[in-house]
């Protein structure tokens, strides 16, 4: 098997060769922005789901055809650490510019920069991040009044009003965005829905962890009529087979259905986990067509590089608290656990390790599907806290 031809990318947000199992979804949110460019109020989407399910991916795949459709778009991963306004800025002002070149929309750009340099101006005062140039001097009583669910309701609209004249929509793409502070959220909710009452070709097409429809809830009681929720989760044995199978065809090789069988065993269907098993069984084989017992070795390097990447960046984020926590769960062998159940394993009350519990939640290292249950937002991430915390000691 020639390295240089193997077809597997594993990678944060990296493309897949195949895209499989993922047509539907597209088409639902694609047809969702073109009925927004056309003047047509519709709900913004939203895409949940664990860890290494591709929601990356598919924002990208989601800009690069509302672009292709004529949308102008704006793609921004929300951090831990900053801030809605300071991320939002420079890609509108970016977004803004592309608008002021077309002939019909120009002045209503201008303005709409003019409220973006007002909201800039009077939001860094309590927001500290936010660095933009600004291209119009700001102008008294556009998105200037310190209030940033006024001001971003302001801005959305003269953006809105931009992108209409323009024949066009504008497509906001946010990723991680359950990591976003809940005013924060709030005024975006906000914005938008004041958005659809006016019509405006605005849209927003998030990403984030499951606990991300609860922080959308909380936020505003009528979000979840604001948007589509869509859950992305692992393939199909079917769509994993295509994602395997294609990408090695494509280079002339072919591959055993009791490989194919083995590697989805393996993954369970999780297309970053499927990449990175592409990618070790494609070194492993020396010929094709690729066997199972290939699969069999390769799953050794690839248990391997996904304990020192995938799991690993995660675990060493962790305090010692935490880590007894998750492994605790993971000692449980179940899907969801019990509060109660942590607890007893550990000998300590379910109100003393709530503050862990809450720390965990903020990281994105569990969610909590009821009242009182909590789960991993990682793919088997249970069992690699078996493999690097397999002795008994940790109990103590």
């Amino acid at each position: 098997m020639e390295a240089v031809k193997n077809p597997f990318t594993p990678g944060a947000g990296t493309p897949p060769p195949e895209l499989a199992g993922r047509k539907d979804l597209l088409e639902k949110v694609l047809l969702g922005i073109e009925r927004v460019r056309r003047g047509v109020p519709e709900r913004s989407s939203m895409l949940i789901g664990l860890r290494g399910v591709g929601k990356t991916v598919l924002l990208e795949v989601i800009r690069l055809k509302a672009e292709d459709a004529g949308c102008r778009t704006l793609m921004i991963e929300a951090p831990e650490e900053k801030s809605l306004p300071a991320l939002l800025a420079p890609r509108l002002r970016t977004m803004l510019l592309q608008l002021s070149r077309v002939k019909q929309a120009k002045d209503l750009a201008q303005t709409a920069l003019k409220s973006l340099a007002g909201f800039a101006k009077a939001l860094k005062v309590k927001y500290h991040d936010i660095e933009i140039g600004w291209d119009a001097e700001p102008e008294p009583g556009l998105a200037d009044s310190g209030d940033l669910h006024l001001d971003l309701q302001s801005l959305m609209v003269a953006v809105g009003e931009a992108a209409k004249a323009a024949d066009s929509a504008a497509v906001f793409l946010i990723d991680e965005l359950q990591y976003v502070k809940r005013r924060e959220l709030e005024a975006l909710i906000m914005a938008l829905h004041h958005i659809v009452q006016r019509r405006l070709p605005v849209t927003l097409v998030g990403a984030g962890l499951p606990q991300l429809r609860g922080n959308l809830g909380d936020a505003k009681s009528y979000a979840e009529r604001l948007f589509l929720f869509t859950t992305v989760s692992a393939l199909s044995r079917e769509a994993t087979y295509d994602a395997v199978r294609k990408p090695i065809e494509s280079q002339g090789e072919t591959i055993a259905e009791e490989a194919l069988d083995e590697i989805f065993k393996q993954t369970q269907g999780y297309p970053y986990f499927i990449q990175e098993w592409g990618n070790h069984v494609w070194w492993t084989a020396q010929k094709s067509p690729i066997t199972r017992d290939d699969v069999v070795v390769a799953s050794h390097t690839a248990q391997a590089a996904l304990d020192e990447s995938f799991f690993g960046v995660r675990f060493d984020r962790l305090t010692p608290s935490e880590k007894i926590y998750l492994r605790a769960m993971a000692e449980l062998q179940v899907e969801v656990c019990r509060s109660g159940d942590v607890a007893a394993l550990l000998g300590k009350k379910v109100q003393a390790l709530s503050p862990t519990r809450s720390r965990l939640i903020d990281k994105g290292m569990v969610w909590s599907p009821e009242h009182g249950d909590t789960a991993f937002t990682v793919p088997l991430f249970g069992e690699f806290m078996r493999r690097i915390m397999p002795s008994s000691e940790w109990r103590s």
